[in-house]
This record gives C-alpha cells, structure tokens and sequence, in this order.
C-alpha cells in the first residue's frame, strides 16, 4: 500500500512543485536509500531488474532512490534531472494469478523511470513502454510463509514544471497531466473520463474484452477497472482523508516542506500507518524552479518518529553507507527455493529500532532522542533554506554528503 501526494503553483511557496509519499509495507521489511551516479552503458548492454533481464539504454541518471532491500526496484526516488516519482500498488477488477508471473514490478518501472528520464512526461513515456514490452508482474513481498500477493501500479511523477498520473490495469493504462491544484493517489483507480494520454485501442480492447459497454455511458477508467471489494487497508478511506489534510494545508495558498511532513505524519487518517502493514519509508520532493531541488528522505519506519534527511544533486554526491542493507549476492532470497530469511537491517534502521522500542515502552529516553531529532530536523531545514537561497558551485562543497552527514549525527542519538 501507499500514499502519495502532489501539490503545485499556485498552492505553493516559491513556485515549487512538491511530491510526498508514504511506503506502506510488511513491517519485517527493510526500506533503504541508496544513491547511485550516472552512468554511460556499453551497446548491447542489459540491467537484471528484481525478476527478469530489460535492455539497458546508453546513459543513465544519477538517482537517490527509497526502496525494499530485497528488490531492484524503487518505491520512490529523484534523479538528477529534476524528475521524482513514487509508485503505488493498484488493485483492479483484471487482477489474477497471472500477476505472479515475474515481469516488471511496479518498483522496477519507477527506477528504470528515474534512470531514464529527464522529464516527467519522459517518464510516462518510459515506463508505458516498458509496461508494453514486457509486462508488469511478480511477487510484490519476500516474507517467508506468507500468502504472495502481485498488483497492478500507479504512478505520481512530477518535474519542476507540471505533474502527472499514470494508472494501470494490466497493459491497460491512462495518464493525466497536472499544472496546479493538488492530488493524491493511494491504491486504487481515480482518473475517470479525462485523461491526455492512454494504451493504444484502450477503447476497443475493453469492449472486446467485455469491460466496456458504449450503451452504459462515457468510457471512464476508473469505473470500470475498480475494484470494491479489494479496498486494501481502508484505501477509499485513506485517500479521502488524505484529500482533506490537502485542502486543509492548502489554504492560504502557502503549502511547503513543513506542511506535507504534517500529512505524512499524521496517524489518524491512518496515513502514517502501524501493525503488520506499516509506513516503513518516507520522501518528500521539493522542486523548484527558482532554487536546486531538494529531496528529504527518511530510510526508516514510522515518519512520526523519523527524521527527514535531505539530499540535494551535486558533484561527487555520495548517501553513505548507514542506510545500505547487507548484499547477500547469491543468496537472494527471491531466487532461492525454497526461500531463506535473511536480515536486511541497515545500521540506521537498526538504531531507529532501539529508538522505537523505548517509545513503545513510553521510557523518557525514547522521548528525548525523538525530541531531539525534531530540533535537529527543524535546524536542517532552516540551514538548508539559507544553503538554496544563495546556492552557488562552492555549495556543492557543503552538501554533497549532506544526507551521509546527517544519517550519522542520527546515529549518535541512537547510542546515547
């Protein structure tokens, strides 16, 4: 499950555009961040996704990306062209068991997309052809004994200009420009009649297949591919509460980073989300056409009790090490049969737990290491505030290694 949520002009400060997700996965899972440069590839070159092997194109982004240890693929991330996305798992009426069949994953798309794009109608483009070429599918968990489930996927892309949503069912598809206002998406259909780009023969194909009857009314995506009796964890629910935090923060037309860390925070909408299912990972994006982009990314569970890091494109950027989980090479247990569980800890998740413990256990500690955490954070985004207002080719100096630097002054709160 998922929530994402998009905000531009004129709801915003400065002209950004601003996206948000919350990643709600099994809470045995592992999210972590990773960075990883620019690259240019050889002719004939191939990436082994989480499943299968795609084609590799001849230079790829530099990309931070927020994502399940055990996969390939990204739930969420920016590149250094000023695209960012967060995918979300959509449950629809042409789901099945064909969906367990290892194509793409959603998470796949979003990092190919990220990799390959340098807008975000780019990333549309990528990612539909993709989808046409080889299909989405495969297990979207790893946890040992558990039921495997497979999606369909939805996606929320934005640049510095516009955003858009792309939905899925199947190799059905839609997607929606976005120039202003605000739009959430959580995990099932919500573009309707009014979409700018779609899968060829969308029509025609779903008459064909009998989804669409020309006698029941205008052709309307999200009525005919939803699904109601798959409404996962409150989804319908969620996203409309979701739509009322929006409203709320929007008002006075002054919506910034500050405000969408309050709706990724707020538990009773059940946004920030705790039990079996949890919020294990957070991003926020700030794209702004004035100042650098900047990308405030957590690599741990429960926002509420995390601290937003922030990662600004540079030269020479690295993210450091604290938010890498362990690489088993062979022993990757979503090609290992029978599976074996293996610990995916990285070091920040690993003190955050400590901190989550003492929290659960209402110990005073717990408390002021969460404090703490929260000046640290209020103290990061007034320094990184004045960094952008006169951002300069010597400010790269300064954050490069920004988001490594701040992973281990977190750290020292976790030892105290």
């Amino acid at each position: 499950m998922a929530d994402c949520f998009l905000v531009l002009p004129p709801l915003t400060r400065d002209k950004a555009v601003i996206l948000g997700k919350n990643s709600q996965r099994p809470a045995t899972e592992v999210q972590e961040v990773i960075y990883k440069t620019a690259k240019i590839n050889s002719d004939g070159a191939k990436v082994q996704c989480t499943y299968i092997e795609v084609d590799q194109v001849k230079k790829t982004n530099a990309v931070i990306i927020s994502k399940p240890a055990w996969m390939w693929g990204a739930e969420m991330g920016s590149n250094d062209q000023g695209v960012s996305v967060a995918m979300a798992p959509i449950w629809t009426k042409v789901n099945g068991p064909s969906d367990l069949e290892e194509r793409l994953l959603g998470q796949d798309l979003t990092r190919l997309a990220l990799e390959r794009a340098n807008t975000a109608r780019d990333a549309v483009v990528v990612i539909t052809k993709l989808l046409s070429q080889y299909g989405q599918g495969g297990a979207g968990c790893e946890e040992t004994g558990s039921q495997k489930w497979g999606h369909h996927n939805s996606f929320l892309i934005a640049d510095k200009e516009e955003g858009w949503i792309l939905e899925t069912a199947r190799n059905y598809w839609v997607a929606k420009v976005i120039k202003d206002g605000f739009y959430n998406i959580s995990t099932t259909p919500t573009i309707g009649c009014d979409f700018d780009m779609s899968s060829e023969d969308l029509v025609e194909r779903c008459i064909k297949e009998g989804l669409y009857i020309t006698d029941s009314g205008p052709f309307n995506f999200a009525a005919i591919f939803s699904d109601p009796q798959r409404d996962e964890g409150g989804t319908a629910d969620r996203r409309d509460k979701g739509r009322q935090l929006l409203e709320k923060f929007t008002a006075k037309k002054e919506f910034g980073l500050v405000e969408m860390m309050e709706i990724l925070r707020d538990q009773e909408s059940n946004i920030c989300m705790s039990g079996p299912f949890m919020t294990t990972g957070s991003m926020i994006s700030v794209i702004s056409p004035i100042v650098p982009a900047c990308h405030w990314l957590t690599a741990t569970p429960n926002p509420v009790a995390s601290f937003f890091k922030p990662f600004i494109f540079c030269p020479n950027n690295q993210a450091g090490t604290l938010t890498s989980s362990p690489f088993y090479g062979e022993k990757n247990t979503v090609k290992l049969t029978p599976q074996e569980q293996v610990d995916r800890s990285h070091p920040l998740v690993e003190g955050h737990k400590k901190l989550l413990d003492l929290l659960e256990q209402d110990e005073l500690q717990g408390h002021m290491i969460k404090k703490n955490l929260r000046e640290l954070e209020q103290n990061c985004l007034e320094d990184i505030k004045e960094v952008l207002s006169q951002f300069t080719e010597q400010s790269c100096v300064k954050v490069a290694a920004i988001f490594s630097h701040m992973c281990n002054i977190e750290m020292n709160f976790y030892k105290m």
